[in-house]
């Protein structure tokens, strides 16, 4: 799942670079590198041009670009489940084990000495 929503989060990404750059600015823009940059009625998108199909996919994009940034930060939050090797190696004891053949070390108690 994380990995489809990443997959969508950069495709997004990239969208939105491109339709940035294709906005007719002031100046003109890249726009007017694709014939764009005219606006007379010959053009594809009419007579005003290609500005509010822009101005609308470039808002749509802009909010599916915060919406899988969110979704992928609360993914990442939530704890991994944790497996059994995972949850046994926490619950081992930390003394060493006994191996056969050796004697155990059993400390002595304080004070209990030949004082």
């Amino acid at each position: 799942m994380y990995a489809v929503i990443q997959f969508l989060h950069i495709l997004i990404s990239i969208l939105l670079i491109i339709v940035v750059l294709l906005q007719q600015s002031r100046g003109g823009g890249m726009s007017s590198v694709f014939g764009g940059g005219g606006g007379g009625t010959d053009s594809l998108f009419g007579s005003r041009g290609a500005t509010p199909f822009f101005v609308k996919l470039t808002t749509g994009l802009a909010i599916g670009f915060f919406a899988t940034a969110l979704i992928l930060v609360l993914i990442s939050r939530r704890p991994t489940p944790q497996s059994a090797i995972d949850k046994g190696l926490q619950e081992m004891p930390t003394e060493q084990p006994i191996l056969p053949g050796e004697t155990p070390i059993i400390p002595e108690e304080p004070g209990a000495g030949g004082e």
